[in-house]
């Protein structure tokens, strides 16, 4: 599969690579390859699959050599989004070995951790194979990896959710909570009305609720989405049904708690969208590795 390293991605990855460097080197550089390694000295690695997972971060690999030494050069052999196999060769990476060892460990954690988040997302997207629902991820990220934890989201297969707080409305518990201080009689529904009076740019508004009581007031707006939080899957079948016969053009979220045992269940009652935060916040690195070859 194909799948966009937008500007946004790149953006984000240069700013991380650059702290990232900046602890790991200092200004004083690889003190132990300076020692050891002629600075004439060249070579190459492959790296490695080490696991079966899908890759993700490719592209960051030479935005990370590039700060280190230009004369590295990388021959990327397998795109990003491609499922990988035990001693799959992912790319090759040339040219001066003090340069190869001191970017190692930079590279390797952005494409470790973000190919765990996106072998993490395929295990979900194949949890939920042959029913209309999608994988969703959140806004459970680290500071700063936003961007790209949502692009090793699609690298998986998954589907992003809004980007942040700046680009749709999601009317949360308390959100409605707290606007309810000043209307105490206010009904969900007039929530949404009166967040799509106050935001006519926002062309996405979704509301949450715990119960189908507080569904069947939200869809008399009717907002775009509507994330159920924390139903039972029988209540979620309930949902599904009232969706149909008052606004079928609103689309269900099911989230709160969903694991890799529970999705395809939750994907069968008919919902559209199933957000998972674990996507991001607990995936599992993929064991990926320099092998070093001499040039």
């Amino acid at each position: 599969m194909s799948v966009e390293f937008d500007s946004r991605s790149q953006l984000a990855a240069e700013r991380l690579i650059a702290a990232s460097l900046e602890e790991d080197l200092h200004d004083v550089g690889d003190l132990t390859s300076q020692a050891l390694i002629d600075a004439d000295a060249t070579g190459s690695v492959d790296i490695v699959a080490r696991a079966t997972g899908v890759l993700s971060g490719m592209p960051i690999a030479p935005l990370v050599f590039s700060k280190v030494d230009a004369r590295v050069t990388i021959e990327e052999r397998i795109p990003d989004g491609t499922l990988l196999s035990p001693g799959d060769v992912v790319a090759t990476v040339s040219g001066p070995v003090q340069a190869l060892l001191s970017g190692e460990r930079t590279v390797l954690n952005f494409l470790t951790h973000l190919s765990g988040v996106a072998t993490r997302t395929r295990a979900f997207v194949d949890a939920i194979a042959g029913t209309q629902a999608t994988i969703l991820d959140t806004r459970k990220t680290l500071p700063g990896w936003r961007d790209l934890h949502k692009y090793a989201v699609r690298c998986g297969g998954g589907a992003n959710h809004r980007m942040g707080l700046f680009d749709a409305v999601l009317i949360k518990d308390n959100h409605l909570a707290a606007w309810r201080d000043a209307h105490p009689t206010a009904t969900i529904a007039e929530a949404v009305r009166h967040a799509r009076d106050v935001s006519p740019t926002c062309e996405f508004v979704e509301v949450e609720v715990d119960t189908l009581e507080q569904l069947a007031d939200a869809l008399q707006a009717p907002p775009d989405m509507v994330l159920l939080d924390n139903m039972t899957c029988d209540q979620m079948r309930e949902a599904v049904a009232m969706r149909n016969d008052t606004a079928p053009e609103v689309l269900l979220e099911a989230s709160g708690g969903i694991t890799l045992e529970t999705a395809a269940g939750i994907a069968r009652t008919g919902v559209d969208r199933i957000s998972v935060g674990g996507l991001t916040h607990s995936a599992p690195a993929l064991d990926l590795a320099f092998d070093w070859s001499a040039a």
